[in-house]
């Protein structure tokens, strides 16, 4: 909904949340999305590592949920990655892509049924961090939105 104010356009958006379930996957997070050429028109995930990620991903949440989400949701992800001990900076601002290591888990959700389909999901927020305790993986927030 916008309105149009002296000149000033606002957004106003009142969505109520309601936090479903946390929970989280230990592992090291793997982009999805990247292919790679391997000859005869055929492509293949960049990630050797994604099988073992989104394997995790569905195990954890079949262990979580008794039957999948359905509705508008909202999807909070905070991705700990390990820190190399040569890197100084304080955020992962390099590869992996966020959107990429979302797109692992999205699809884990919907597999490992956590939710009907990650089509569903309206709002998503990803954070990446290192870790600050040697614990990597991915925290996992999941509330509905009311419409």
């Amino acid at each position: 909904m916008f309105w149009l104010l002296g000149g000033v356009s606002f957004f106003a958006l009142f969505i109520i949340e309601s936090v479903i379930v946390n929970f989280e996957v230990e592992g090291i997070p793997a982009p999805q999305g990247s292919k790679r050429y391997v000859g005869n028109g055929r492509f293949i995930e960049a990630s050797k590592y994604l099988p073992a990620w989104r394997s995790a991903v569905e195990q954890r949440c079949r262990e979580v949920f008794a039957e999948p989400l359905d509705g508008a949701l909202e999807v909070e992800l905070w991705f700990i990655l390990p820190k190399p001990s040569s890197v100084s900076r304080v955020y992962p601002s390099v590869m992996p892509d966020a959107d990429k290591l979302a797109r692992a888990v999205n699809d884990g959700l919907t597999k490992g049924g956590a939710i009907v389909d990650d089509s569903r999901i309206v709002n998503l927020l990803v954070y990446k961090r290192y870790s600050a305790n040697g614990w990597t993986g991915v925290r996992v927030q999941i509330s509905s939105v009311d419409e």
